[in-house]
């Protein structure tokens, strides 16, 4: 019997015939975040088309986007298959965050709208209260109250204390800054002063007096460099007050007179009226 020959560096004799060196055991798919990113970005998207659910559509949002940038990340590395997959759950992801963002700003505007209506509903209700039960000699109908009418210079008190005072006009000459005042117009300054004597704050930020001419015209407001009109601002607390002061222009032929119009705060006080000669 005859050996085979040796071989430098190797076995004595080489591998029996049809042998077959075996392969290394193929890695599975991670495909797992894929899926669960299309999954969960298709019920963000159902769930955004539901009113009242809308904050959910935004949690399952943030979920695929974190599933589907992971699945994506590991398709690109070869431990994934589901490339495209991952790739959807991503932007169903994203639109379910867009969905929820909408459902946010549509609610409020709701709530704001319903809001708003309600507030009117009970201001008719309150002012159908306030109207006195009373009828004229004529048709019998009820006549609607009257706004205080006060002279320039005096104070209205309302009934929760909260007291409004003012001022005569006195003339000004607005600066070459100018806003709102035309030549040949007479400008004039009141200041008006707030004392809260209520027992909450009031918002004083709409309190914005309304002018008129001895004709019954409209005036113009001025503004100019030197800060002569300052505009009420924020909340007055009780026991403070504010003092504000605003200059109006008024034509020529109709500067004999002014009228006055305001409230402390819109909606929740009556309007008062001062009126009186122009300086």
């Amino acid at each position: 019997m005859t050996m085979p020959e040796n071989t430098p560096g190797g076995p004595p004799w080489g591998p029996p015939p049809g042998f077959t060196a075996p392969y290394p055991p193929a890695q599975q798919a991670r495909n797992g975040l894929g899926v669960a990113a299309l999954i969960v970005g298709i019920a963000g998207v159902v769930f955004g088309l539901i009113p009242i659910l809308f904050w959910i559509s935004g949690l399952l949002g943030i979920l695929a986007l974190i599933f589907g940038l992971i699945g994506h990340s590991r398709a690109r590395q070869g431990l994934a298959t589901n490339k495209g997959m991952a790739l959807a759950g991503t932007i169903l992801g994203g639109v379910s965050l867009l969905m929820a963002v909408a459902g946010v700003i549509i609610t409020v505007m709701v709530v704001k709208d319903a809001t708003e209506e309600i507030k009117k509903e009970i201001d008719k209700v309150e002012a159908s209260a306030a109207a006195p039960d009373s009828s004229d000699s004529s048709g019998g109908e009820s006549s609607a109250p009257k706004a205080p009418e006060l002279k320039l210079g005096d104070t209205y008190t309302y009934k929760d204390g909260v007291k409004v005072t003012v001022s005569k006009p006195s003339a000004y000459e607005p600066d070459e800054f100018a806003v709102g005042h035309k030549k040949g117009n007479k400008a004039v300054q009141l200041t008006i002063t707030i004392v809260n004597g209520s027992n909450e704050q009031i918002d004083i930020t709409t309190a914005l007096p309304d002018v008129r001419d001895a004709n019954g015209a409209e005036a113009e407001q001025v503004f100019d460099g030197s800060n002569a009109t300052t505009m009420f601002n924020g909340k007055l607390l009780p026991g403070k007050q504010a003092v504000a002061k605003f200059i109006w222009s008024l034509p020529a032929d109709a500067a004999t007179s002014m009228e006055l119009q305001m409230e402390p705060e819109l909606f929740k006080y009556e309007t008062a009226i001062w009126s009186g000669p122009v300086r």
